[in-house]
């Protein structure tokens, strides 16, 4: 084994974290904390209201008419965010790249640097709300419904992990992939979550930034501390 890469230490690190995240969502999915996601959903809208960039209902109507691209931007949010993510730390790993080490601290830092918010400030996502379509029930995926409903926080919207692990993982593919076409490309995965996730109305405009900005901070941070 090379020296700095342990199969078990990762398996540890990535369960604890998950246990965090889990621990957040046993804490607030229930009535009350439904109850307060909602009002602080509505929050969310009275905010971008006033800073004239809620936009969100207009971009859904637009998607709603485009069933393909919507289909497809479903099942993107579902599954490209957490495969992408997972699927190129697990290639690092592979090829001991040392790399991996700051590129998965980053992937921790903004999953963990997100909690205290999901804590504090649980958010209904858009689709909970008046106004909005929940287009993946609609295309028959129910994430509340079976397993699946265990196994991610309904009320997390605000920040965004997505957008969180998006900038992240942009920035680690950037910087390790070996062919520069991938290179380049994959510049542009960040804003194509931010449309996903809104057109789907998953999450709002401001938790979007919300989550660049925590993607951001923890891409810094990881860095300094391999320092």
């Amino acid at each position: 084994m090379s020296s700095g890469f342990s199969a078990r230490r990762e398996a540890a690190v990535a369960l604890a974290t998950y246990a965090v995240y889990l621990a957040v969502r046993a804490a607030i999915v229930n009535d009350r904390g439904r109850r307060a996601a909602l009002r602080n959903a509505r929050r969310v809208v009275a905010a971008e209201r006033r800073l004239g960039i809620h936009v969100e209902p207009h971009l859904q109507r637009a998607s709603l008419r485009r069933r393909h691209a919507l289909a497809v931007a479903n099942v993107s949010y579902v599954t490209l965010n957490v495969g992408l993510t997972v699927g190129w730390m697990m290639l690092l790993y592979a090829r001991r790249d040392p790399r991996f080490h700051r590129l998965r601290r980053a992937w921790v830092i903004a999953t963990l640097g997100a909690q205290p918010t999901h804590l504090l400030f649980p958010t209904a996502p858009p689709r909970g709300i008046e106004g909005f379509t929940d287009a993946i029930r609609e295309a028959g995926i129910d994430l509340d419904a079976g397993w699946v409903a265990y196994s991610y926080n309904p009320l997390a919207a605000m920040p965004s992990i997505h957008m969180a692990w998006a900038v992240t993982t942009s920035a680690g593919i950037a910087s390790t992939a070996r062919s520069p076409l991938v290179r380049r490309a994959v510049l542009g995965y960040p804003p194509a979550v931010a449309l996903i996730v809104v057109a789907t109305a998953n999450h709002f405009l401001l938790d979007v930034v919300g989550g660049g900005l925590l993607g951001g901070a923890s891409l810094a941070l990881a860095k300094s501390l391999a320092r």
